[in-house]
């Protein structure tokens, strides 16, 4: 009954167009309803501990991060550095896209951001070389994918939160596998391109090599102070939320001069609105992630699949369905926030590593950034590129079904995430 309770009143409020924050709430009131202890005290204690959690302050630095890259010239550097690589080769632009997705995400972190900045600097070229503009945009928003899965990543943050893991080893476990999604969509692309009649760039010389990428150094620098710093402790996920925004402040104003002092304002209030969307859900989320436990929900869970506990790869098969079938109505926060405390006793009574597990849950959620009808990363390459919503979904198609693909996969083969894993934490 207390299954039915929260999935009516979470599913019920969400159909009826109640915004997914709200949604969460109510569910949690109708919990404590159920449960015969409603207590308005309780309920707003919870959302302001939901929300006052040092850990958590990673997420408004690195949102706040992206935004100063975007605007500051660091996130064009890097593509024209990547064009100066590969840009001349057939099907030369793709790539480039790929490769600055890559880069990019070691840098900010949101999917939502990288998306933003290759839409609008690499579709116009795509369209102009003779590239599909639908197949173009498909594959940027498949590379946005990328975002949440390299450190420094968003999603990892509060998945950490949520289980209660070490960010940093999620941070350092997500690498290769970000890895292999990025080397998934670059044969899918070479599959797909091969055929194109398109004109790339010429070729570029060594010295503009050399130049792009004296251009692109103090923006290729971020990366490696954030992950050095992390595997040999220097500072906290939290503290490298904080370099990483203040870096690219530094980098933006007083090397690139770029982000004008005027301009400064706007930045900081576009990721303060951002920011305050995501705690908020964040807050509810974790409302009903108390209660939750209260209701003892996870043990009710556990007995549901117990079926399956006994054979991990089988229990990873059968979440990993139920997280795609979510993520094609339910952004990747909420999906975090509400899966997580229901699905990690599960996963630690299988037997399953928690940093694995995690791993693969954030790669599940951020494909599900482009599953559609609601993929977020959809609508955000649609509307900077001006592409049709359904050009987009027609374009993101193979590389969605390459992302998957490389999953299972990981599911199929545990090893492509603990090795590396084990290899890179020391």
């Amino acid at each position: 009954m207390t299954i039915t309770v929260f999935l009516a009143s979470l599913l019920g409020a969400m159909a009826i167009g109640i915004p997914i924050a709200f949604s969460l709430l109510l569910c949690g009131v109708a919990l404590m309803w159920h449960l015969d202890m409603f207590d308005a005290q309780i309920l707003a204690q919870n959302v302001i501990n939901g929300a006052d959690s040092f850990p958590l302050l990673a997420v408004p630095f690195f949102m706040l991060a992206g935004e100063i890259m975007n605007t500051g010239g660091l996130s064009k550097r890097i593509v024209d550095l990547a064009l100066t690589l590969v840009g001349h080769v057939r099907g030369g632009l793709g790539y480039v896209a790929i490769v600055a997705a890559c880069v990019l995400s070691a840098l900010s972190g949101s999917a939502v951001a990288d998306a933003a900045a290759l839409s609008a600097l690499l579709i116009p070229m795509m369209v102009a070389a003779g590239h599909d503009k639908a197949r173009s945009g498909g594959l940027i928003a498949a590379a946005g994918v990328i975002g949440p899965i390299i450190p420094p990543s968003i999603g990892f943050v509060i998945f950490g939160v949520a289980a209660n893991l070490s960010i940093s080893k999620l941070f350092l476990a997500g690498i290769f596998p970000g890895i292999l999604v990025a080397a998934a969509l670059w044969i899918t692309w070479w599959w797909l391109a091969r055929k194109e009649q398109v004109t790339p760039p010429r070729r570029s010389t060594r010295a503009e090599v050399l130049t792009a990428l004296r251009k692109a150094g103090w923006a290729l620098m971020l990366p490696l102070i954030i992950l050095v710093g992390l595997r040999f402790g220097v500072f906290t996920p939290t503290e490298a939320a904080v370099v990483a925004a203040v870096y690219s402040l530094f980098v933006a104003t007083v090397i690139y001069r770029e982000l004008k002092p005027a301009q400064i304002y706007g930045v900081f209030v576009t990721a303060a609105r951002t920011t305050g969307v995501v705690m908020f859900l964040v807050a509810a989320a974790l409302v009903s992630a108390w209660l939750i436990t209260v209701a003892d929900l996870p043990s009710k869970v556990v007995a549901l699949l117990q079926p399956f506990v006994g054979s991990p790869m089988l229990l990873m098969v059968m979440i990993m369905l139920l997280v795609i079938v979510v993520g094609t109505a339910m952004d990747m926060t909420p999906t975090i926030l509400i899966l997580t405390p229901v699905l990690m006793p599960v996963v630690k009574a299988a037997g399953i590593d928690p940093i694995y597990f995690g791993v693969l849950f954030i790669i599940n959620n951020s494909i599900g950034l482009v599953t559609p009808p609601v993929g977020t990363v959809l609508n955000v390459v649609a509307g900077v590129a001006r592409i049709r919503m359904d050009d987009v979904i027609r374009g993101v198609w193979p590389f969605m079904l390459a992302e998957f693909v490389v999953m299972f996969l990981m599911v199929a083969f545990p090893a492509l995430v603990t090795w590396p894993a084990r290899l890179l934490g020391g």
